[in-house]
């Protein structure tokens, strides 16, 4: 829970007291330290020791991390943008607080209100801080996911924020928050800030130049080479670790690439991301069929007037039917 308390310190006043080696900790061909915590709190994600790092978007967040820059990753839906801060964050044991800033988020959400509090035996008036203030005064990496789904009162708050030395005024308190040292900040979002160009992402909305140009870094992460993709679906699926496993996951992968192809042209209105591939996969380890298990997982999310065509690349890429529905 977030404390109530608007006068209390920090929780935590810890600066980072050690540094990781980037070749060695995320196995990236570059000799560079950045800054970590020597010690783990409940409040850093868990590690998945298994997760591959994109190159470009592991240096992106480490930059945010090391020098206290706003980093903003943008791309298609299920590339793990989000999972990859929290990765990156759970190897520095820096702790990390994720928010899905969709459409009921209000200003109030991220400001605070007042409240009625009990205080020695007494019902009293006080205000509680949100989700930004809380963090702004802590060591924490604050990620807002979805950010270009954001209400405008509510991308106003934020944009102060988005300076690195700005401070966050609380007109109704008369109360000015300077933001820890080891405050951290990330966004993850579809778009670019230019709303949606391809009608995938309906509730997206435009940012505006002045808020875009205080992003430090804005890094994508779309679709991996098909060899990636593959290592980084069986690294989910241990079960499939083996030569035949891969082949059947290279075939997954590949189909998943041509659904992505029939998006672009305009023939597909869902597009199959790496999540779905991994969904795919755990799929299979209780249903069994590649076919069954794929409709379970994508074909009945699609429109039933894309069917065919999801079947027919089915069919080229397994060389058999899907499993029929009503059989």
């Amino acid at each position: 829970m977030l404390d109530s308390h608007s006068n209390r310190a920090p929780d935590n006043d810890l600066m980072p007291d050690t540094t990781v080696s980037v070749r060695e900790v995320f196995g990236l061909d570059i000799d560079l330290q950045v800054p970590a915590y020597s010690q783990r709190t409940d409040k850093v994600p868990d590690l998945d020791s298994s997760y591959l790092f994109d190159r470009r978007t592991t240096l992106a967040i480490l930059a945010g991390f090391s020098n206290d820059w706003r980093v903003l990753i943008s791309g298609f839906h299920g590339t793990g943008k989000s999972t990859h801060i929290e990765q990156v964050a759970a190897r520095l044991n820096w702790p990390c607080l994720r928010i899905n800033l969709d459409s009921h988020v209000s200003r109030i959400d991220l400001i605070g209100k007042d409240a009625i509090v009990l205080k020695e035996g007494k019902q009293v008036t006080e205000f509680q801080d949100g989700i930004l203030p809380w963090a702004y005064q802590r060591n924490v990496a604050l990620v807002f996911d979805e950010y270009d789904a954001g209400r405008p009162d509510v991308m106003f708050v934020i944009q102060r924020v988005l300076e690195s030395t700005g401070q966050l005024t609380l007109l109704d308190q008369s109360r000015v928050i300077r933001p820890h040292p080891a405050f951290r900040f990330f966004a993850t979002a579809n778009t670019v800030g230019l709303g949606d160009t391809t009608g995938l992402y309906h509730g997206t909305q435009q940012i505006n130049q002045a808020q875009m140009d205080r992003w430090s870094i804005t890094t994508i992460l779309n679709y991996l080479p098909a060899e990636k993709e593959v290592d980084v679906v069986l690294a989910k699926a241990p079960h499939l670790q083996n030569e035949e496993g891969r082949d059947l996951v290279e075939k997954m992968v590949s189909l998943a690439g041509l659904t992505r192809v029939a998006f672009r042209n305009g023939d597909l209105a869902t597009v199959m991301s790496p999540r779905t591939v991994i969904t795919w996969t755990q799929n299979l380890t209780f249903f069994k069929e590649p076919g069954l298990s794929l409709e379970l997982a994508f074909v009945n999310k699609c429109d039933p007037a894309e069917r065919t065509l999801i079947a027919e690349l089915y069919q080229r890429v397994f060389g058999e039917e899907l499993v029929d529905r009503d059989g």
